[in-house]
């Protein structure tokens, strides 16, 4: 009895080992793709090869200064942008909690007028849910999608709001605790397993989340929310239901794609996605099809224009957004970086995702110019000191260059300080929180497309005069780019500004003049601002106590003018005593025009887009 008993252990123990080999094995491959491969001979940390004569990289004490880029390249230490740092900021704790979804629409009240003109709908993605059970979220970015509808018609508003219906947020619903990851936090095993399931769990890769948060996109005319992973939620924009979940890799060759694709007149969709294989990671240019009889009305007929190698496969970029010209597209390859080694293991070792995400300023900022009808790589190499930029204002071209305007931080530290934690401060630790976030300001760079050989070295390849940006070939060919800012001295003192916006239906790809934006007085947005780029002029919407949305443009039906339209902005106060509103500025002379008050929560958002009837 005794050796029996023995005999049975003894093969529990070796299938208990044999599932955990198994579990390690395929563990393991995983990990393989994302090791790099040795190199038999070092990169030279020589000037020839990163093109920044003041780079942080180790230094080999010599001079690191090429040849006629001595003449052009700022001081570091006069680059950064002195930043404003207010004390005494108000508590904002209101505008990050969990709300209760509005799904049938309720009538806002008009204060004001709201321009007849005006009929459709300003959509707007965001987090409204932070917690299930005792679960709570760690970082902003982690919340349960919660959708937004303002309808505007011939003066009236109405607005409503519906949960996503995602997998992610109907498993932790069923469960009442939190059992999908997000971006930063670690779902933690299911207590009801054995002590032995959940350590064995700790070895399942981890999955990605459905929670599309970020924004609304369109596809052959249909609109879905989207985040920066590997599927999309088709929705309907005029009831704000969840419909038919989408896959990238069901029709390409993508581990997800940006909140921020750009169209083209036709219905034509671009986007940039990264993609891993058993080779390390690429950035991907893709391209869907307007919507065509014998394509279905999903992503069919999408396709991988081409395949950009990172500087380090096991370290590519991270990135938001791109730019694109009526010819180009322009990806920037920044150091804020993905660790794909510790991504994978971040289960393994009890971290969340954004724990893999690394700033690296030893490394320059690289430029990539695609061209979209045939996906070519230009051959050319544009460089800058390092800077993250996380929206692209907008880029045209001109005279033979690629005019490329970005909102622009120094540091790469803003993701790992939106923790909830940090936004639902007060007192001196918020105010400490905020001195701490690197702000955004927006710039202009320019990038000479025609260089060779035979182009001079250490000569301002620049020819258009209304820009004072730089752009430098070095020795080793590559080209050093110097930004012009696009905002006035004192600029900082609105906090930079971040949420750019344009015409984009008259303007994208073409030369420009105005832009707008959030300025960033806070850790959220706390006011409008319209710049002129020519003057460099701007104009700012602020209210004590208001925390205004990125502004959409949307413009008068036959307009001559770029800015003859309206700015919509969901506004929100963490006052009780404020109702949130939908505030409809004069594009034109910044004057508000009208707002429609609601009288339920809604919590500060991501982005949108108007939908026109």
């Amino acid at each position: 009895m005794l050796s029996a008993r023995r005999n049975m252990f003894a093969k529990i123990l070796l299938s208990a080992a044999s599932l955990l080999l198994a579990h390690l094995l395929h563990f393991l491959c995983s990990l393989m793709q994302f090791i790099p491969e040795r190199k038999s001979v070092p990169e030279p940390l020589a000037m020839g090869n990163r093109a920044a004569a003041w780079s942080k990289e180790p230094s080999t004490g010599a001079s690191r200064h090429s040849p006629g880029f001595k003449h052009y390249l700022p001081s570091p230490s006069k680059e950064r942008t002195l930043c404003h740092r207010p004390r005494g900021l108000q508590c904002i704790s209101p505008l990050v909690q969990s709300v209760e979804e509005t799904p049938e629409p309720i009538p806002a009240k008009i204060k004001g007028q709201i321009p007849q003109w005006i009929n459709g709908n300003l959509l707007r993605n965001g987090p409204g849910k932070f917690e299930f059970g005792n679960d709570k979220f760690n970082h902003w970015f982690d919340g349960m999608a919660l959708l937004h509808q303002f309808q505007l018609a011939h003066g009236t508003v109405t607005y409503r709001s519906r949960f996503l219906q995602s997998s992610s947020y109907l498993r932790n619903s069923q469960h009442s605790r939190i059992v999908a990851s997000e971006f930063g936090t670690l779902a933690m095993p299911d207590p009801c397993k054995s002590l032995f399931g959940r350590f064995l769990s700790r070895f399942e890769p981890p999955q990605p989340s459905d929670n599309c948060n970020v924004n609304y996109v369109l596809y052959k005319g249909d609109y879905y929310v989207s985040s920066e992973n590997i599927c999309m939620h088709k929705v309907d924009p005029e009831t704000l239901e969840t419909k038919e979940k989408v896959d990238w890799s069901k029709f390409i060759a993508v581990n997800g794609a940006t909140a921020h694709p750009h169209y083209e007149s036709d219905g034509t969709t671009y986007n940039m996605g990264n993609s891993y294989g058993k080779h390390g990671s690429s950035y991907n240019i893709i391209r869907v099809p307007p919507q065509e009889s014998g394509h279905g009305d999903t992503l069919e007929g999408a396709k991988v224009l081409c395949s950009i190698p990172p500087t380090n496969r096991a370290k590519p970029s991270y990135y938001h957004s791109f730019g694109m010209t009526e010819n180009y597209i322009i990806f920037i390859e920044q150091p804020l970086k993905l660790n794909l080694l510790k991504i994978i293991t971040s289960k393994l070792c009890g971290k969340a995702i954004f724990d893999g995400i690394s700033w690296e300023p030893q490394h320059n900022t690289y430029f990539h110019v695609v061209n979209k009808h045939t996906g070519e790589v230009l051959p050319g190499s544009w460089c800058s000191q390092p800077f993250v930029s996380f929206h692209q204002i907008n880029a045209f071209e001109e005279r033979g260059c690629v005019v490329l305007d970005l909102c622009c931080q120094d540091e790469g530290t803003s993701l790992a300080l939106y923790t909830l934690q940090n936004l639902r401060r007060s007192g001196q630790g918020l105010d400490q929180v905020y001195a701490s976030v690197p702000r955004a300001f927006p710039r202009r760079f320019v990038l000479p497309l025609d260089v060779d050989s035979d182009t001079p070295v250490g000569k301002n390849l620049n020819p258009l005069p209304y820009t004072q940006a730089k752009a430098v070939k070095g020795a080793d060919g590559k080209v050093w780019c110097t930004h012009e800012n696009l905002h006035p001295e004192g600029f900082e003192k609105v906090g930079g500004l971040e949420f750019p916006q344009i015409n984009y239906s008259g303007y994208n790809g073409r030369r420009y003049r105005y832009f707008y934006g959030c300025g960033f007085g806070h850790l959220l947005g706390d006011s409008l601002i319209k710049v002129d780029v020519e003057t460099k002029n701007f104009k700012i919407w602020q209210e004590e106590g208001c925390y205004p949305s990125e502004p959409v443009f949307v413009p008068v039906p036959n307009a001559t003018a770029e800015d003859s339209g309206v700015i919509l902005s969901v506004v929100v106060s963490p006052a009780e005593d404020q109702s949130a509103f939908l505030l409809v500025l004069d594009a034109e002379t910044f004057q508000e025009l009208g707002r429609a008050e609601v009288g339920v929560p809604v919590p500060y958002g991501f982005h949108g887009v108007f939908s026109a009837h």
